[in-house]
């Protein structure tokens, strides 16, 4: 029998798992428990309902048995080979904490308990006649508990019952029992009942009682009605303190604007306080205008106190950015109704700041670089909750390959941000509702990009818009001015003779005056990208000359083209949307996929969109089996070999992505992807034969897949991802699949077709 390379590292695999059996280093007379089997035997009960039954009693068992990646215990095997003996300051001590997962042992186990828990939950469910019995068997050093359960009949809610008499906080009650979540014939659920006594308490906390409690409330269950039905009756207890019964009215409000956690109680500065439509302001230094606390309470002197406006309260005092600690208090004020002293006590954040970050980069095209930004910020410029920001960047890249030498690019920049913590609309006063304080964002900035021996650009930007949010997870973005200005200096004999045949050389180059207005929406209902299901939605509409055409009458396609500052001003409709869905597999993996639609409409004083406006694809958040923005457009592909050849981009952008992730141990995961996609022209250009959006656009999709590492130490996530590529669009019709070429033993395959991807955080 011939022996391959594949015989040889199975049987090392082999060998190794052979020597690092758990099971000797269990101590001597335990054995290692491999976990719990709930075994339904009434047959009343459906085939569905018992393995649903009998997984949530497994699960509710203890200890948990060692985890399973594939069927097998790895963080097991990675503990046992530390050594039992190992110390814990060595090297294979740190190695066993660091990956491994020590044994449970079936001493650990106490199956009396786990009856007694398993039969609690079952009575909890409505199986109030539920029996369970439970043993333990061993066989060749492993142990498992195996427990026998008699449900009995299941019980269902009859009636429901809510106290009825002259009292305030009874009569409050029933006016929202409508809503209650106990529904006659439901089954009982203990779950359900509590979660019951908790809406209760809400609604109460809404309408004025401050110091009611969900422990006040009694739901007592009556099952001797027969036919395994149950009455609930809802009451509150008679120990019910008296100020818990009444609702309470807000009296007084201050705030203290210098808070120290660590000092003595400042309340005796009331004195010093300050008036303000409606509450005190105590600020002995004069930091704050009074106007910035506004419209950040939502409480009135005279108005019945109600949770939601207290959160919201507080969340806008975070969400101001100048606190770093925020705390509220209310004590009953010595009034002869029920009223609420209310008290917000704030801790600055240090005035002024600056801080610096240094980055390091590496790409493909043999450029290598780093870049520093130094960022300067002044909190609470005017009084009033401004923040002001300069940043300043600078940084270069490196050519270092012998053919093309010496093209080094050079950045350098400038940004200057204002942001008020308010719609600033001159002649309208107005506030959002949520936690959220709305923002209204004044922004300059200036870029200088110079490549070496080619050309320098000039950038200027300047936007003013607004920034609100309805709720976590709905955000929007309007700038109704957003204005771009590039202008080209420097460029060199060698790169203007290059772009005189390739207009897409000189496409780069070209002047850009952008006039317009942009809105963006963000929908997400995930806040990271951990194991869960969830949408997520941004979409974008970005406007540009539409004014200024119209005026001017503007019309590049037929020769009439129109200039401000000396530059052809862009006039376009771009319109770009991408939608998320993560579905959750299993506990530890998640399967997430993603499609983007662009698409651009120039017209009028433009043939197509703006160079910087533009649609890409391919890279390490894209299509990750081609390189950086090499995708398209359509079925076109560049012959030409020059390095300083600009991305290659369209008007028309769809692409679709999927990927399955799932953690492997510790803080490695991983995860195995498709991605597809192309960018298209909405006009014919002579120069990029292939690239105009027609009726075929499916059959031009670029197709790639891959696998990949996800380091994730919570704060920070670094990707490694392998690629290589299924469909290439630029290949003659009927030859573009290529799955049937795919060689990873071929070097010269290897060489044109893998690519690698590095980078920080998910794709998407």
């Amino acid at each position: 029998m011939k022996i391959s390379f594949t015989h040889i590292i199975l049987f090392l695999i082999v060998l190794f798992v052979a020597s690092c059996s758990p099971s000797r280093y269990l101590p001597d007379g335990d054995t290692l428990y491999t976990g719990a089997n709930a075994k339904i035997t009434d047959k009343q009960v459906s085939n569905k309902q018992r393995k649903n039954i009998a997984s949530d009693l497994e699960a509710m068992t203890r200890p948990k048995p060692n985890k399973k990646i594939l069927g097998i215990r790895l963080k097991l095997w990675l503990y046992s080979i530390g050594g039992r003996s190992s110390k814990e300051r060595s090297l294979g001590g740190w190695f066993r904490r660091k990956f491994g997962e020590p044994p449970v042992l079936a001493s650990d186990v106490n199956t009396d308990y786990n009856i007694k828990v398993l039969q609690s939950t079952l009575q909890n469910r409505g199986f109030f006649q539920a029996m369970v019995d439970g043993d333990t068997v061993t066989k060749a050093r492993k142990t498992a508990a195996n427990y026998t359960v008699q449900t009995g009949p299941l019980y269902h809610i009859n009636e429901i019952h809510f106290s009825h008499d002259s009292s305030v906080l009874t009569k409050t009650i029933l006016e929202d029992s409508a809503k209650t979540l106990l529904k006659k014939k439901n089954t009982f659920d203990l779950l359900i009942i509590k979660t019951e006594r908790e809406r209760i308490d809400a609604n109460l906390k809404e309408k004025g009682f401050y110091y009611f409690n969900p422990d006040f409330l009694i739901i007592e269950a009556d099952s001797t009605i027969g036919n395994h039905l149950v009455n609930l009756y809802i009451k509150t207890k008679p120990e019910t303190p008296e100020q818990a019964r009444i609702p309470y009215r807000i009296n007084d409000i201050y705030i203290f604007t210098n808070f120290r956690i660590n000092s003595a109680a400042i309340d005796t500065l009331k004195k010093n306080a300050t008036f303000y439509k409606g509450y005190y302001l105590v600020d002995p230094k004069k930091q704050y205008k009074p106007k910035l606390f506004e419209k950040t309470i939502l409480f009135k002197p005279g108005e019945v106190y109600n949770r939601t406006d207290h959160n919201i309260a507080i969340n806008r005092f975070v969400n101001l950015g100048l606190f770093k600690f925020v705390k509220n208090r209310f004590e009953p004020a010595r009034t002869d109704s029920p009223k609420l002293n209310t008290y917000y006590y704030l801790t600055p954040f240090p005035k002024k700041s600056i801080r610096a970050e240094v980055n390091a980069s590496t790409k493909s095209n043999n450029l290598t670089g780093s870049s520093v930004s130094l960022g300067w910020r002044n909190r609470n410029t005017f009084k009033a909750g401004e923040l002001l920001s300069i940043d300043l960047t600078g940084g270069l890249e490196y050519q270092y390959s012998s053919t093309f030498k010496g093209y080094n690019t050079y950045r350098a920049g400038i940004e200057t941000n204002l942001v008020f913590p308010r719609f600033v609309i001159p002649f309208v006063n107005l506030n959002t509702k949520g936690g959220f304080v709305p923002k209204t964002n004044i922004l300059l900035g200036y870029d200088l990009l110079t490549k070496n021996k080619l050309y320098t650009l000039n950038s200027f930007r300047m936007t003013y818009g607004y920034n609100w949010q309805e709720d976590v997870k709905r955000e929007h973005q309007l700038n109704p001015i957003a204005i771009t200005y590039v202008q080209p200096i420097n460029v060199t004999q060698e790169y203007d003779s290059s772009a005189r045949d390739n207009p897409a050389l000189q496409k780069a180059i070209e002047k850009q005056f952008i006039l317009g207005s942009t809105y963006n929406y963000n929908y997400n209902q995930l806040l990271n990208n951990r194991v869960m299901s969830g949408y997520y939605f941004n979409g974008n509409i970005d406007l540009s000359g539409n004014i200024a055409g119209l005026v001017s009458g503007a019309d590049a396609k037929a020769g009439k083209p129109k200039y401000i500052a000396n530059a052809q001003f862009s006039q376009y409709i771009r319109l770009e949307g991408e939608f998320r869905y993560y579905l959750k597999v299993s506990s530890s993996s998640v399967l997430a996929s993603r499609i983007i639609t662009g698409v651009g409409f120039p017209y009028g004083n433009s043939t197509s969109l703006p160079f910087i406006k533009q649609f890409f694809s391919g890279g390490n958040n894209s299509i990750r089996a081609f390189r950086s923005r090499s995708v398209g457009p359509g079925t076109y592909k560049s012959n030409d070999t020059l390095n300083f050849l600009p991305d290659q981009s369209g008007d028309i952008k769809l692409e679709l992505n999927t990927e399955l992730r799932a953690k492997l141990f510790s803080i490695v995961h991983g995860a195995i992807f498709i991605d597809a996609g192309n960018t298209w022209l909405y006009n014919e250009d002579p120069g990029k034969p292939g690239g105009k959006f027609s009726n075929q656009f499916l059959k031009e999709l670029a197709v790639g897949t891959g696998v990949g590492l996800r380091f994730d130490v919570t704060f920070l996530v670094l990707r490694l991802d392998v690629a290589f590529p299924l469909r290439k669009p630029y290949l003659p019709d009927g030859q573009r699949w290529v799955i049937n070429q795919v060689n990873f033993g071929d070097p010269d395959w290897r060489k044109e077709n893998i690519i690698y991807n590095i980078a920080i955080g998910y794709p998407f």
